[in-house]
């Protein structure tokens, strides 16, 4: 019997962090430990997730989640790279690879093998070079439920924030923008999955507006309690 390889996922909280989940969860090569994220200040940067709501998908997915905190949203690549090694290093976890959701070869895998494999782990890219609607209608098949958190506006019109992920969205998008937000178009929130123990409970707030982003605010619900408040 091949032993599994020890693995450890980037989790943003959105939909391209849960199919990655998903498909090594159900890949007898690998064993999944835990997930990690990089944070400033309160909440994930650009998908503006609430530390607290991450805590709570970890517990809802049942696995370890690691926070690594950035001191500031972009750090220099030294900085940032070291800061991820020291924190997957701290987290007591048993790693051999560090998977990634990443989609597009735009260079993103090569970046990440720079500060991953010379500490001995493998870079694993599951959902890399495949067509992103390809890749959103399974997102939507095998139940991973999301709804676009954070739009940027000067690639994807405002009035989609805060809708759901589904097939209804992807037929109303327009052409030129990505399937799924490659791009950094929209981000997004996952409040299902068939790995979860029962859905997220967000109350959802309001929408807010920066210079550039249109963001939905949530918080967990008051019926929410978590497990660790660490």
């Amino acid at each position: 019997m091949m032993k599994k390889i020890d693995v450890i996922i980037s989790w943003s909280s959105g939909k391209d962090a849960a199919l990655t989940l998903w498909r090594l969860l159900n890949n007898p090569r690998y064993n999944v430990v835990g997930l990690y994220t990089t944070y400033v200040g309160e909440e994930v940067p650009f998908q503006a997730t609430p530390i607290e709501v991450l805590k709570e998908q970890a517990r809802l997915i049942g696995l370890p989640l690691i926070l690594i905190e950035l001191p500031q949203v972009f750090p220099p690549n030294e900085v940032y790279q070291q800061t991820v090694i020291n924190g997957l290093k701290a987290s007591g976890l048993n790693i051999q690879a560090v998977a990634f959701g990443d989609i597009f070869c735009n260079g993103i895998a090569d970046y990440r093998k720079q500060y991953i494999e010379p500490e001995g782990w493998q870079c694993i890219f599951p959902l890399m070079g495949e067509p992103s609607h390809k890749l959103a209608i399974e997102m939507i098949t095998i139940g991973i439920k999301t709804k676009l958190v954070t739009v940027d506006t000067s690639q994807c019109e405002a009035q989609y924030c805060g809708k759901w992920f589904n097939k209804a969205l992807l037929k109303e998008l327009p052409t030129y923008i990505d399937p799924c937000g490659e791009n950094g178009e929209f981000h997004t929130l996952v409040i299902n999955a068939p790995y979860f123990h029962k859905p997220l409970e967000v109350e959802w707030q309001r929408i807010d507006k920066t210079e550039r982003f249109y963001y939905q605010r949530y918080q967990l619900s008051d019926r929410t309690v978590c497990s660790d408040q660490s």
